[in-house]
Formats: C-alpha cells, structure tokens, sequence
C-alpha cells in the first residue's frame, strides 16, 4: 500500500499526462496511443494510468477536453480582439477548420465522436459542453455583427448552427484527407457561403 501511495506521489501530473497522449497522437497516429504505450512514454505501468483515467475512452475524452481548453483560450483571444465581426469570424472559421489531414485534435473528435454511440449519459453531456462553448461564441459573434450592421438581419443561433454543420462536415473531409477538399478549398467555399447568405454588401 505504501509503495503504491509513493508510486501516485511520483507520476507525472495529469495534465502530462494529456499533454502526452496528445504528442503521441500528433507524431504516431491514434491507432498507437494505448494505455500500455502511453505508459511506456510517461514511465507508468497500465495500470497506473487507469487509476488516472478508469479506460481508455475516458483518456481519450480527457485529452479532448484538454486540447479544447487550449483552443478555447486561443478562440477567447481571437474573438475580443480589436477589428470588425467579420475579420473575427474569419478568425474563428481558421482555428476551427483543421490544418490539414490527421490534424490531431480533429483525429481525437472523430475518434470519441464514434466511441459516443456507446458513451455513458455523463460523457455525452461533456461532449455537448464543448460543443456548446464554440456554438455560443459563434452566436454572439454573429448577433454583434448584425448590431453593427455588418451582418444581414438573421437569427443568430439558427445560423451558428447552419454554419457550424458546415464547418463540421468540410473539416471532417480535411481530417481523413478525402480528395478534393483540402484546407484552402474548404475555407474559400465557407467564404462564399458566408458573402451570399450573412454578409452585407
């Protein structure tokens, strides 16, 4: 029991550990990211790490909620920033749409997206808070550009929605590298969408 408590006492923070999972990702694929490997990276044994985590979905649901938390304060910044509503969307349109095929954080959506099918009910609700932060950023957004009268009259959260569906369904082509929908085609079609249906002339 002693050795076990010392053994807590040396690992690695959580958060090195989330920081770790994601390099692995990043660098090998999620195919390689196991409790096992992820181990060996860190120095712990499996089963040290599900003291951590309980099971793999559990880690990978933390390392998202984790990448997100980072992506979340980039987005903060980008959206309080001085210059129009529409050089901010433009911002949150770039950090949302992922750099290119197996963007890692992107990687790590899909993965618990499809494990969610099979999520516990307090999973899901985690899933839908990060979900529902981009969402309610991209609604103020949109309803400050209309106040400023650089957006057509539209209601804000009926279009976040549109557009995010849009977002989700191009990045998705990006993340698996489908042919023909790279990252510069996929952000010069949500320009156009945005010029006809929200810009204003």
């Amino acid at each position: 029991m002693a050795g076990a408590a010392r053994a807590r006492r040396n690992a690695p923070p959580r958060e090195e550990l989330l920081v770790a999972a994601m390099d692995m990702i990043a660098e090998r694929g999620l195919e390689k990211l196991t409790m096992a490997g992820l181990g060996r990276e860190v120095g712990m044994s499996s089963g040290h790490l599900l003291y951590y985590f309980r099971s793999k979905d559990e880690l990978l649901l933390q390392t998202l909620e984790w990448s997100e938390g980072r992506l979340g304060a980039e987005r903060g910044r980008l959206l309080t920033r001085p210059g129009s509503a529409r050089e901010r969307l433009e911002a949150y349109v770039d950090l949302y749409v992922p750099a290119g095929h197996r963007d890692p954080h992107w990687t790590l959506w899909l993965e618990v997206w499809n494990r969610s099918q099979n999520a516990d009910e307090e999973a899901r609700v985690r899933q839908a808070a990060i979900e529902g932060a981009w969402h309610r950023d991209l609604v103020a957004l949109v309803a400050e550009g209309i106040s400023r009268g650089e957006f057509r009259t539209v209601d804000a959260d009926r279009f976040a929605a549109r557009l995010r569906a849009l977002l989700d369904g191009f990045s998705i082509h990006v993340a698996i590298g489908l042919r023909g929908t790279d990252r510069d085609q996929v952000l010069a079609h949500v320009r156009e969408f945005l010029r006809d249906v929200l810009l204003m002339p």
